[in-house]
């Protein structure tokens, strides 16, 4: 590590432009982001991707067999 004091480490990272953000300042982001995510789908449900996929038939489903390859009670 390095002999300078955390003092002014801490002033280097606040002039690389990374600053701490609080948890509920990140909470707020993080919401606002999902709600114009979801007004975006809603707006163009087409290019929202597979948020409704259909269901895998049950005629296609493998059959789980452990019990008789076992030999189970």
């Amino acid at each position: 590590m390095s002999d300078k004091p955390q003092d002014q480490q801490a002033d280097q990272v606040e002039q690389q432009g990374v600053k701490k953000v609080s948890l509920a300042d990140a909470i707020k982001a993080k919401l606002a982001q999902k709600q114009a995510d979801q007004a975006a789908a809603r707006a163009n449900p087409k290019a929202a991707g597979n948020g409704n996929q259909t269901a895998k038939s049950q005629m296609t489903k493998k059959v789980n067999n452990q019990r008789r390859r076992t030999g189970g009670s």
